[in-house]
């Protein structure tokens, strides 16, 4: 099991952090459930009172009916006990690829949260259940296609159900094998789900929702690097640095955008004295770069909200409110929420990508990077008719911006009526979520190729006779980079460089804005 420096994430009645998620995904932190007497009993009571209901032969969904359309058809009490399993055996026809590690801990971490509200009718000993699995990385494998994002994501749970069940199978230290192995391994029973257990696990959003929260973050940092890179291409450029003075924003306030154009002025040391401008103004993706990247910065606070408050509510049906002795039925499944913030992310994102190739594209062009050599190529003059430098990336960088472009296509408005109509109108939040995903991967790749370019232009400027000191925080950059990225000089593939470049992106391995 992994070490752990850090104090536990408590799964319980105190709201989670999309910071919580992305730790356990992570693998940063333990976990451990609410421990107390009273939340225990809470909780406890939800399923106690369900149980009350079936001695007295009431009609719950999902417990005496059948699911999604056949809710008018009773399910007489004797077969009460078996239509859990039904509900996940005849839900696993998931197809596509199977969620990562990291994606499918933050899925069980948003479910094991919602279920922690206390008002799904579930047992305390499937919370701890659940939060063993996420303590041991015990890892349902999810195929990440089949959900429409309305009645919860039903198939990609019934995974996790089914695991939980010691059913179909689970990756345990870095072995794949069936989850009666890994419970037999461990000393335990599987569970046997009880009425409203499995549809409490699969009728909720907690794919789209764990994926929402490891895409904000992917989308945080990239805010910070896309800014970091967009100096250093100040510099590389020659570009001037006054676009970005404080008394030119405060006439258009934006936050974000404030906040952005003063991450450049502290990466540019501004109020230092700078060197004649060859220009008054530079071309868009330089001098509107905050108006750029002051969108994505405006948006992570609503964005925030929307994920955190879906991370941190009850979001089955239907809901079972024990103090009141009632059964609420509802549509808390539909991922209206996240599927909006993932649309809205993906848009944001590609447009970062946009702005980087824009960049890169100036970079590599003799008639647009004031006397850069063609394509950054640091070939000596008599080798220069040889060697190529950055063309290919860049060819590669528009290839990638534009498939993420073209992923913008939102996913919410696709709805499509299913299950015999009665899911007729849905959310598609986690075909949303995937996409957000995937443009942030590509995007990813555009910071990769445009960082390395910087780094490569800054260091051809820093070749010139009257060359000047960079700025500290460009300066400590400049250097952290030279450490895995040598100059290029003569032609090299530079796809191992483009790869590491991208692990160390992932790993959010230099210290940015804070």
């Amino acid at each position: 099991m992994t070490t752990h420096p850090l104090e536990p994430v408590t799964f319980g009645e105190l709201p989670l952090r999309i910071e919580d998620v992305l730790a356990l995904a992570n693998r940063q932190v333990p976990t451990q459930l609410q421990g107390d007497l009273a939340f225990r009993q809470r909780i406890a009571k939800g399923a106690q009172f369900l149980d009350s209901l079936l001695d007295k032969e009431g009609v719950i969904y999902g417990v005496t009916t059948g699911y999604g359309d056949s809710c008018v058809v009773a399910v007489p009490l004797q077969h009460v006990e078996a239509l859990p399993r039904h509900l996940y055996t005849f839900h696993g026809c998931g197809l596509g690829q199977l969620l990562d590690p990291q994606a499918t801990r933050a899925v069980l971490a948003a479910r094991l949260q919602s279920l922690c509200q206390g008002v799904s009718g579930v047992r305390v000993e499937l919370l701890e259940r659940l939060q063993a699995f996420l303590d041991l990385d015990i890892l349902p494998l999810i195929p990440e296609e089949g959900s429409v994002g309305a009645s919860g994501d039903l198939t990609p749970l019934s995974y996790v159900a089914a695991t939980l069940s010691g059913e179909r199978e689970v990756l345990f230290r870095g072995e794949r094998r069936p989850a009666c192995d890994v419970h037999r391994e461990l000393g335990w029973q599987p569970l046997v789900l009880r009425p409203k257990e499995a549809l409490a696990l699969m009728n909720g959003t907690a794919v789209m929702t764990g994926l929402a929260c490891l895409a904000f973050a992917r989308a945080d940092y990239l805010l910070q690097l896309a800014t970091r890179i967009t100096a250093l291409n100040v510099v590389a450029l020659q570009g001037n640095p006054e676009h970005f003075d404080e008394r030119l924003f405060a006439a258009k306030p934006h936050p974000g955008q404030m906040r952005v154009a003063a991450w450049l002025r502290q990466d540019l040391a501004i109020d230092a004295p700078t060197a004649p401008l060859h220009r008054l103004q530079d071309r868009y993706s330089l001098r509107c770069a905050p108006h750029v990247l002051g969108v994505l910065a405006d948006s992570l606070g609503w964005l925030r909200a929307f994920i955190e408050t879906e991370l941190n509510s009850a979001n089955d049906n239907p809901i079972i409110d024990a103090e009141a002795e009632r059964v609420l039925h509802g549509g808390h499944f539909y991922g209206g929420h996240i599927a909006f913030a993932m649309d809205s992310l993906k848009t944001l994102v590609a447009n970062v990508a946009d702005l980087l190739d824009r960049q890169l594209a100036l970079l590599v062009d003799v008639r647009y990077n004031h006397g850069l050599p063609s394509n950054l190529s640091g070939a000596s003059a008599e080798r220069a008719m040889l060697n190529h430098g950055f063309k290919a990336v860049q060819i590669g960088a528009s290839a990638w911006t534009a498939e993420a472009l073209k992923n913008t296509m939102p996913a919410s408005v696709f709805s499509r009526s299913t299950e015999c109509h009665n899911q007729d109108k849905v959310s598609m939040g986690t075909i949303a979520a995937r996409d957000a995903i995937r443009v942030l991967e590509l995007t990813e790749q555009v910071a990769a190729a445009t960082l390395l370019a910087a780094h490569q232009g800054v260091w051809l400027r820093s070749q010139a006779s009257d060359a000047r000191a960079l700025p500290p925080a460009l300066a400590a950059m400049h250097q952290a980079l030279a450490e895995d990225f040598a100059p290029l000089i003569e032609d090299r593939a530079l796809e191992a460089e483009l790869r590491l470049c991208l692990k160390r992106i992932a790993e959010q391995h230099w210290r940015l804005h804070a």
